[in-house]
């Protein structure tokens, strides 16, 4: 019998039949590029049942296939089942990319039809030069006509910043971005990304769960700010919210409706544009399309937006505030750990992680988790981006490895921490995986490099004693984090994927190796580090990390013979300083038992 899945995909085919379409292509996020889209924009886990945060889907006349990475293998193939779908694996060696995919169907002139709100220039760009006997239609809103139900754009309250929290004003922002205009000979700019759009304009909302941004589009010219959002909708709703409208039209930001942006870009050369910077890879092609509208489009200037970049680069003001946000998270994180210990074999993963959810939620400046946490125990963990069930979660046995991933959302900062806990007596290949992805986490938290240094020239640090032992992930080792904005931000990051951006002073990423065995067990050991300047000399500039997470790695299941005599100086001086620094502010009893887990080894 057919699950509801596999008949949204029949209803999508006989859509396909109706308008004459021969692939439909669904991407997995929304109009701004989100990695987290608003239930309004979950068009993949609409059609197919899939849940992760990364997925595309690709529906033929007869085949349809889901395009995910390493991190959700075990997961698709379990959503998938029963749907008809085909996984269709990313990340590997042997990868076909959607594009490469259909052009190897070698369709004559094939009909394609996007969402073009959820497509970006860059993407479709793509795909048309892999197959350019193709038509391709952006239709937006394509499942509008099957999902009768689907949720509206969402909205919630917005906040402004001060100078006192980020560090630079507004309009400092905005001046800066006004001069890389002038710099590129340029008029205008349209930023279509929303943690780019909160970091330049100083606010935040929550629009999208776990993210504190606003679903929103930014047009600056050299003379004027135009904010396109759903402000209808803000009408009935706090102080607040309409004390940041007001700080904004002070600052020369113009606040018009969300679906103004088209007829806004239509019209641009009569208002004296004659040139816009946009950027491929994250406008999506229905805005893109819209330039074209009006009587004489403006020249278009394609180039990567600066702000990424800036706001990557950590000013004095958000590193002491991610400092503090990593002291009270490692408060939070002790005091669970203590709990945990008390409480194992009478707790399962989600009791866990809503023990740990409502230690956080005390803290004061908490505004939410910066995702959702990541309960696993056992062959849980396997999965690196299990998904903690409400109903049938496991229980925390007294053996074995239990991995918690989570992370906060403060005023002041960011966090995102991962700890793999031995439960009790532990096998011999737990203790080993346990120790040998403990010392990747260490020699990249070691390393010193000289400027000009990309994550990818770095990777290999935390997977080289892995790979001694012939073994890997399939994952990132470290993302970079934003300032209370996305727990995951470019450009930075630190993986085997050849990226060429340069870590840089003030970037913050996070040092995630693993290994996973399915059935088994997980590992993962992940603190957040700073990247800073560690000195100059005849040979250039040196960099290195500043470890910002605090909160002490469990050394009872470690195989000391395997670590090596600096790895073990590391972790004795990490655990000590973790001590340090959280003992005066724990309960007496979490304070001595901390004390007993941070002993030298």
């Amino acid at each position: 019998m057919a699950n509801i899945f596999s008949q949204r995909v029949e209803a999508l085919r006989s859509l396909m039949q109706t308008c004459g379409w021969d692939i439909v292509i669904l991407g997995g996020s929304d109009p701004h590029g989100s990695e987290y889209p608003s239930p309004r924009w979950q068009q993949v886990r609409w059609v197919s049942g899939f849940t992760g945060e990364a997925g595309d889907l690709v529906i033929t006349r007869d085949h349809a296939g889901l395009w995910t990475d390493t991190r959700y293998f075990i997961q698709a193939n379990r959503q998938l089942d029963g749907t008809g779908i085909v996984l269709h694996k990313m990340r590997v060696p042997e990868q076909v990319p959607i594009p490469d995919w259909i052009a190897s169907l070698e369709l004559e002139a094939p009909v394609i039809a996007i969402d073009g709100l959820c497509q970006s220039v860059e993407q479709v760009r793509a795909l048309q030069d892999a197959v350019p006997q193709a038509r391709i239609e952006s239709v937006p809103d394509l499942l509008s006509p099957l999902w009768t139900d689907r949720p509206a754009i969402p909205v919630s309250p917005v906040i402004t910043l001060g100078e006192d929290l980020v560090g630079e004003s507004r309009d400092s922002k905005l001046r800066r971005l006004r001069k890389f205009l002038l710099l590129k000979g340029a008029d205008a700019v349209l930023l279509s990304q929303l943690d780019q759009i909160a970091w330049l304009l100083n606010l935040r909302g929550s629009d999208i769960e776990y993210n504190p941004f606003v679903i929103s589009y930014l047009l600056l010219t050299l003379e004027d700010a135009f904010w396109f959002v759903s402000k209808d909708a803000y009408a009935d709703l706090d102080s607040e919210t309409a004390a940041s409208f007001d700080e904004l039209s002070a600052d020369g930001v113009t606040i018009r409706d969300y679906d103004d942006v088209s007829f806004a870009l239509a019209s641009l050369r009569a208002d004296g544009v004659d040139r816009i910077c946009l950027d491929p890879g994250s406008l999506n092609v229905a805005v893109r399309e819209a330039l074209d509208q009006g009587d004489e489009a403006p020249q278009v200037m394609e180039c990567t937006s600066p702000v990424a970049l800036w706001k990557a680069v950590k000013n004095p003001v958000e590193m002491d505030g991610m400092r503090e946000a990593h002291l009270e998270d490692g408060l939070a994180m002790e005091q669970f750990l203590y709990w945990l210990e008390q409480h194992v074999g009478q707790v399962n993963e989600w009791e866990a992680a809503q023990e740990l959810d409502r230690l956080r939620a005390r803290i004061p400046g908490y505004r939410s988790n910066s995702f959702e946490t990541i309960s696993a125990y056992g062959p849980s963990a396997a999965l690196p981006h299990y998904v903690t069930p409400e109903k049938g979660s496991a229980l925390l046995e007294p053996h074995g490895l239990y991995l918690v991933d989570s992370g906060g959302q403060y005023l002041f900062g960011t966090t995102d921490i991962t700890r793999t806990v031995p439960m009790g007596p532990c096998t011999a290949l737990e203790r080993e995986d346990y120790t040998l992805v403990l010392r990747g986490h260490i020699g990249l938290a070691m390393a010193v490099f000289p400027k000009g240094t990309a994550g990818c020239q770095i990777d290999a640090l935390a997977r080289e004693p892995l790979w001694k032992a012939k073994r890997n992930f399939g994952h990132g080792t470290g993302h970079g984090v934003g300032f209370f904005l996305g727990v995951h931000e470019g450009p930075q990051d630190i993986r085997q994927n050849f990226n060429s951006q340069p870590l840089f002073p003030g970037m913050i990423t996070s040092d995630e190796p693993g290994i996973y065995r399915e059935g088994m067990h997980g590992v993962r050991h992940e603190n957040l580090v700073l990247c800073r300047s560690v000195g100059d000399n005849e040979f250039g500039s040196w960099l290195g990390f500043e470890t910002l997470t605090l909160c002490h790695f469990d050394t009872s299941c470690l195989d000391v013979a395997l670590l090596h005599e600096d790895e073990r100086a590391w972790l004795n001086a990490y655990n000590e300083r973790v001590y340090r620094e959280l003992s005066p502010r724990l309960p007496s009893g979490v304070a001595a038992w901390l004390r007993e887990k941070t002993r030298p080894v």
